[in-house]
C-alpha cells in the first residue's frame, strides 16, 4: 500500500493492475479508508455506477481528493478525459484506476496518459504476507485460493477461476479466440512451464501459424495468466538464446491446469522442478519490486544459462533456482558470473543452510528470501 500511496503523490493517475481476484479492490479500499481527502468510488461492474458515468466529464470534473475507478477496462474511452483532468492546475483530484491489464487498457494508458500515469502491478500474496512458503507454492498467491479451508476447496476455486477467465473475462476484454482453443493452449503451456518459447512447435500442435499462437501467448500474458521472461543477449562470442521463457503466472493455477491437488501430487509430478523454479523467480521479482524491463533470463546454445538476471542501473544480479538441499557450484554458474559480469549470484535452494560457493556466489535458502531481499534502489 505504501508504494501506491507514493505513486499517488507523484502522479495524477495511478494504474493498479493485476489478475482478476488478486486483491486490487481490497488494496484500494484499504487505501481509501486511510486517505485524508474526500474519496469517490466508481465500480464499473455496477450498472448504477456505470450509468452515473454516462457523461463522465459531468460527473468527474467537480470531484476533489481521490477518485477510484474499478474495472476501468469497461470504459476505455475515459482515458482521454483523464488526460485533461490530470493536467488541471493544482491537481484537485488524483485518480486510482484498477484493471485486469487488458490490451485496451495498456494501450490507452500508454498513449493517452504518457508522463501522467504511474503503474503498480499486484501479484497477490507474496512471502512477506504469508506464514507458509510451501502452502503459497502449492496453492498460489490468489487470496481465496491460499485461504481456502482445504486443499480440495482451494483446487475448486482455481478451477473456477480458469473457467471464468476463459469463458467470460477474456471475451469481455475483446478476445475473439474460441474458449476451447484458449483452454487447450493454456493447458499445453502448463506442460511447457519454465521452458523457452517455441512458436513453431505450438503452431504445429494447433495447426496454425507461429504468429497465431504467439497472439494466444500475448493475450494470456496481458491478463497475467502467463508471464514471459525475456532473453538477455549482448555482443559476446557465444551464440545466445533469443526467445522468452514462459511461465504460468501463478503456481496454484499451474497445479490446477496440470490436474494436481495435493502436495503428493505436485512433488511426484515431472514438472515439480519447473514449478518450483517459476514460483521462486516470481517471489524474487516481487521482493525486489523489479519491473519487467529489469528482468531477463540468459542462455547460450552451448548449455550455459541463468534463470533470472536483474538489471539495476550499472549493477547485475543473478539468480539460479535449485530444488535441492545442498546445491554445488557448476560450470554454467561460473560461465554466467564471468560472461555477464555479475555483481553476485544467489543460488536459491530448498534446503536450510546458507553458505558461500565462490567469492561472488552464495547458496541461499528459499525460506530466507523475505529476510534477505528488498526493493531495488529507484532508478
Amino acid at each position: 500500500m505504501s508504494r501506491v500511496r507514493l505513486l499517488l503523490q507523484e502522479f495524477p493517475v495511478v494504474a493498479l493492475l493485476g489478475a482478476r481476484q488478486a486483491g486490487k479492490t481490497t488494496l484500494a479500499k484499504q487505501l481509501a479508508a486511510t486517505h485524508r481527502n474526500p474519496v469517490a468510488w466508481f465500480d464499473l461492474e455496477d450498472p448504477a455506477d456505470l450509468a452515473r458515468l454516462a457523461d463522465p466529464g459531468l460527473e468527474l470534473r467537480p470531484l476533489q481528493g481521490l477518485v477510484v475507478l474499478d474495472e476501468i477496462h469497461r470504459l476505455p474511452g475515459i482515458f482521454q478525459l483523464l488526460r485533461v483532468l490530470a493536467d488541471r492546475r493544482g491537481t484537485p483530484a488524483r485518480f486510482l484506476v484498477l484493471g485486469s491489464a487488458s490490451p485496451e487498457l495498456l494501450r490507452q494508458t500508454s498513449e493517452s496518459l504518457a508522463g501522467r500515469v504511474g503503474f503498480h502491478e499486484l501479484d497477490g500474496f507474496g512471502l512477506t504476507e504469508v506464514d507458509s512458503l510451501e502452502r503459497l507454492w502449492m496453492r498460489g498467491g490468489f487470496p481465496r485460493s491460499y485461504l481456502a479451508r482445504s486443499e480440495a476447496a482451494s483446487r475448486r476455486w482455481r478451477d473456477g477461476f480458469v473457467r471464468t477467465l476463459i469463458t467470460r473475462d477474456l471475451p469481455e476484454l475483446g478476445s475473439t479466440v474460441p474458449s476451447t482453443t484458449l483452454r487447450r493452449f493454456w493447458a499445453m503451456l502448463a506442460h511447457w512451464h519454465g521452458q523457452v518459447w517455441n512458436g513453431a512447435e505450438f503452431g504445429r500442435a494447433f495447426g496454425v501459424s507461429h504468429t497465431t499462437v504467439r497472439r494466444y501467448l500475448d493475450l494470456l500474458t496481458s491478463v497475467f495468466a502467463v508471464r514471459q521472461l525475456h532473453p538477455w543477449y549482448e555482443n559476446i562470442s557465444k551464440r545466445q538464446v533469443r526467445s522468452p521463457k514462459v511461465y504460468i503466472g501463478d503456481s496454484g493455477i499451474l497445479h490446477a491446469l496440470l490436474g494436481l491437488t495435493t502436495r503428493t501430487d505436485v512433488v511426484s509430478h515431472p514438472k515439480v522442478g519447473a514449478s518450483w523454479e517459476g514460483f521462486i523467480v516470481q517471489q524474487i521479482v516481487h521482493l525486489l519490486r523489479a519491473s519487467q524491463d529489469q528482468c531477463f533470463h540468459w542462455a547460450t546454445h552451448t548449455g550455459a544459462k541463468l534463470d533470472l538476471l536483474v538489471m539495476a542501473g550499472a549493477r547485475r544480479y543473478g539468480f539460479e533456482v535449485k530444488r535441492s538441499e545442498a546445491p554445488r557450484l557448476t560450470r554454467s554458474m561460473r560461465s554466467a558470473v564471468e560472461t555477464l559480469s555479475l555483481d553476485h549470484l544467489d543460488v536459491v535452494h530448498a534446503g536450510t543452510e546458507r553458505y558461500r560457493l565462490a567469492p561472488s556466489v552464495r547458496a541461499l535458502p528459499a525460506a530466507e528470501l523475505a529476510d534477505t531481499l528488498g526493493p531495488l534502489p529507484d532508478r
